[in-house]
């Protein structure tokens, strides 16, 4: 394993996002209610698209519904779907009915997180050590050390 960090894009936008997270919230509640918001959203939407294309399947599987054809996405086509959409249809429900399973096996443990508090010393701790793991990439110090050590321009 290599002792610097990826750099790809997707890494540097990973990291940036890791550090903003942490800096804006740099408390243990505010950590619990950050990632109880994001599995929540996360849950809403996968649960509303699966049941979004599961009507939509059983519309063009059933050939006597008239609203068929009128269900199907644009550029499609009329009538139902070929064996190839329906066969990567039918993967795509397995894999959210598999998500979906997954968000609520996450729920239930989140929901044991909730039930842990920390003293106003411990919290306290949190947003110290956030400070460090994740300091304000806009802070003056910061920013000259990022011109010295790399010899980039101080604002991105």
């Amino acid at each position: 394993m290599p002792d610097e960090p990826c750099q790809c894009p997707d890494c540097r936008r990973f990291y940036r996002e890791h550090d903003r997270l942490i800096r804006e919230n740099p408390s243990l509640r505010q950590q619990q209610e950050l990632n109880w918001a994001a599995l929540q959203s996360f849950r809403t939407l996968a649960g509303r698209v699966l049941e979004d294309l599961q009507k939509h399947q059983s519309q063009s599987q059933s050939p006597d519904t008239p609203s068929a054809s009128d269900a199907q996405p644009a550029g499609t086509g009329a009538g139902a779907p070929a064996a190839g959409e329906a066969d990567e249809l039918a993967q795509a429900l397995s894999d959210l009915e598999s998500i979906n399973a997954h968000l609520f096996s996450i729920e239930v443990l989140m929901e044991r997180i909730f039930d842990v508090r920390v003293p106003e010393a411990v919290e306290q701790k949190f947003k110290e050590l956030a400070g460090e793991l994740a300091p304000d990439p806009l802070n003056v110090d910061r920013l000259r050390l990022n011109r010295l050590l790399h010899q980039t321009p101080d604002l991105p």
